[in-house]
C-alpha cells in the first residue's frame, strides 16, 4: 500500500495541521517507509509464536524469581483528593462548581 499526496493532505486535515509542501513530500515519504516496513513485518512467520494478550505475560509463569513481582501493580486504594476550594483556588476565572476555560477548539 502506498499514499498519495491526496492521502497526505487529508490526514493534516484531520489532525488540524498546515503543512509546507516540503513537509508534505517528507510526511509522504516519511509514512511510506513506515508502510513499507509494516509489509515487510506482515511477511514473517508467526505460526510458532503464542499470541499474547498483554506485554506482561510471562512474568507470573517464573514464580519465585521476583519477575512477578516487577509487573505488579499497585492495589487501588481510597484516598483523599484535593479540596474542591484548594482546586480552583488558581483558576483565573472561578465559578462554584467548576473550572472555567477557554474554548479551544475552532476553526
Amino acid at each position: 500500500m502506498s499514499l498519495t499526496p491526496k492521502d497526505v493532505s487529508y490526514v493534516a486535515d484531520l489532525a488540524n495541521l498546515e503543512l509546507t509542501p516540503e513537509e508534505q513530500e517528507r510526511m509522504l515519504r516519511d509514512l511510506n517507509s513506515i508502510l513499507g516496513y509494516i509489509e515487510t513485518l506482515s511477511e514473517l512467520n508467526t505460526d510458532n509464536v503464542a499470541p499474547m494478550a498483554q506485554v506482561t505475560a510471562g512474568a507470573e509463569q517464573k514464580a519465585g524469581s521476583g519477575a512477578e513481582q516487577a509487573f505488579a501493580l499497585r492495589t487501588d486504594a481510597k484516598k483523599p483528593s484535593l479540596a474542591h476550594e484548594a482546586a480552583i483556588a488558581n483558576s483565573p476565572e472561578k465559578h462554584p462548581d467548576f473550572f472555567k476555560v477557554p474554548k479551544v477548539i475552532e476553526r
